[in-house]
């Protein structure tokens, strides 16, 4: 475990390339990942859940008992298995669990309805899933479109409704040993997690990913981060996600302390970060502009945190600078994609005055990186040269559940296209632009939403924002923005901002309208639900035609 905690930071040759070493993985089975902290760490506490608390030990010996109970109720090597639930202990233990036996961890999103749950539980074929009670409903509906599952475990707190047919997994663990199961021979490259992908178009897909990609990426986590076994984690991204999923693998393999949320909520958020003295915090974007919003703020104590990661979505860089400038704690970013488990880029922790706020940052241990031509994918791109981002490393995907041609377009020869656009600097710091599906085509020039939302954040009447490509009978695509407001700020019109915008922008970039609205669309992992705001606009066109 200590060749990533202990890997070297890196440095830039004297042709001004960052190089950073490799680290030398030991080739084991992602459960082992617990089964080696516990080792060194027994008694180190793993996670803290309201009023629960467990150690390391604690922590592997409910592992164990799970897994011999789904070993007894008939889960196999390769069978896939469901988790529909939020953050809580139960995840944690049922995650490696399935893993300890050689089964596949398929993670839903606890927002789902049911045609969602029940196209996920068919496309995956799972045998199994360990469920919330309260969510249990819509599993038993989903049930008809299913017919490979057998096995329903309800977990959490209040009754399961209807629970006939199913099995509690506080009862499982309670009467299974906590001794070692019986573990099959797991591969270095076994299916280890399925996560769905929603992408930009068409239904989500699953994204095959092997003990090799996130014990991996794990190990690449640690050694770019710095997570030690003194580090006190405050995770309230969902673990369904696979930003979540890196933080619970890379938080366990360093042997740090996880304190766990269900939901982002800021005055308990804060409460936590004094009582655990929380050394790393762990966002996006959403999370960080409602912070700066939020009037009491600047009132936090928030002197334990040695800095802020974002990652799921761009962030606007003024909202990094209001953020730093309120609290004095060090704001950077990192990039990836659940193709890549996820992490492919982070700006270095180690030294302050080598992050540069507005970039992603540089590759992680082992990741070669690549800014190609948009059209044709092929020519490299230089310094400053925008095109999409192409990545090569451990911890890329095998490819996509039974979707040949859909691998084939996203995996070419060894290189995952990531459908992100960007550039790269002399130095090799890459900033992301926007989704490549997400540009707005104005008269055939390329226009990235995300860099006229970076902007109008810079304004002090714009507490959040989102732009989206609107109809043009002459032009093809305009630009759109949806803006929140300041609940504090000057009384503002919407040709105020439009003029500000455009007196800082490329002609062809111009902001033609804006729109005030009281919240933006996002997913829960942060992501702009840009198509929402589409839908909305194509029908108001529609009932103005």
């Amino acid at each position: 475990m200590q060749e990533a905690t202990i890997a070297a930071p890196g440095r830039v040759n004297s042709q001004m390339e960052f190089v950073r070493p490799s680290i030398n993985y030991p080739v084991h089975p992602y459960d082992e990942l617990l089964t080696r902290t516990v080792q060194k760490f027994p008694e180190n506490t793993a996670l803290v859940f309201k009023d629960i608390s467990l150690t390391y030990r604690e922590l592997d010996g409910l592992v164990n008992s799970f897994a011999n109970a789904l070993l007894e109720l008939g889960v196999k090597q390769g069978d896939r298995v469901c988790l529909f639930m939020t953050n809580r202990p139960e995840f944690i233990v049922s995650w490696f669990a399935i893993a300890r036996i050689g089964a596949t961890i398929s993670p839903m999103n606890p927002s789902y309805k049911e045609r969602e749950v029940a196209y996920q539980l068919s496309n995956s074929e799972a045998v199994g899933i360990v469920v919330q009670n309260e969510l249990l409903p819509l599993v038993q509906a989903a049930m008809p479109d299913a017919p490979n599952l057998r096995l329903i475990i309800t977990a959490g707190p209040g009754q399961a409704a209807n629970a006939d047919g199913t099995y509690s997994f506080a009862k499982l663990v309670k009467s299974h040993p906590s001794t070692p199961p019986a573990k099959p021979e797991i591969g270095w490259d076994d299916l280890l997690a399925l996560p769905y992908s929603s992408g930009t178009t068409g239904l989500p897909k699953g994204v095959l990913l092997s003990h090799r990609n996130l014990v991996c990426n794990a190990y690449q986590m640690v050694g770019s981060s710095r997570i030690n076994i003194n580090d006190n984690l405050m995770l309230f991204l969902p673990f369904y996600h696979i930003y979540g999923t890196m933080l619970m693998g890379s938080g366990i393999l360093a042997g740090a302390k996880a304190v766990l949320m269900e939901r982002f909520e800021p005055v308990e958020c804060m409460r936590l970060i004094k009582a655990h003295k929380i050394t790393l915090f762990y966002s996006v974007p959403p999370v960080l502009v409602m912070l700066t919003n939020w009037p009491l703020l600047k009132e936090q104590d928030l002197s334990s945190i040695r800095h802020v990661m974002s990652g799921a979505a761009p962030l606007a860089p003024e909202v990094a600078r209001r953020f730093q400038q309120m609290t004095g704690v060090t704001v950077l970013q990192g990039y990836g994609l659940t193709e890549a488990s996820p992490l492919t880029h982070i700006n270095p922790v180690y030294d302050e005055r080598l992050i540069k706020t507005e970039t992603v940052g540089l590759p992680v241990h082992d990741t070669e990186q690549k800014i190609v031509d948009i059209e044709t994918g092929e020519k490299e791109l230089g310094p400053g040269e925008v095109g999409e981002l192409i990545v090569r490393g451990p911890q890329v995907m095998q490819g996509y559940w039974n979707a040949p041609e859909a691998t084939a377009a996203t995996l070419r020869n060894g290189w995952l296209f990531t459908g992100d656009i960007g550039s790269m600097d002399e130095e090799g710091y890459v900033i992301i632009s926007d989704r490549k599906k997400e540009m707005i085509k104005y008269k055939g020039f390329g226009i990235a939403p995300a860099e006229i939302e970076a902007l109008l954040f810079e304004h002090p009447a714009v507490a959040d924002v989102a732009v989206i490509p609107k109809p043009d009978e002459e032009a093809g695509e305009i630009p759109k923005a949806f803006v929140v407001l300041r609940a504090t700020a000057d009384p503002i019109t919407p040709d105020d901002l439009v003029k500000w915008a455009n007196g800082k922008l490329a002609g062809y970039k111009n902001l033609r309208e804006v729109e005030f609205i009281d919240a933006i669309p996002k997913n829960p992992s942060g992501k702009l639900l840009r198509r929402v705001l589409k839908d909305r606009e194509r029908a108001k066109l529609n009932q103005q035609a």
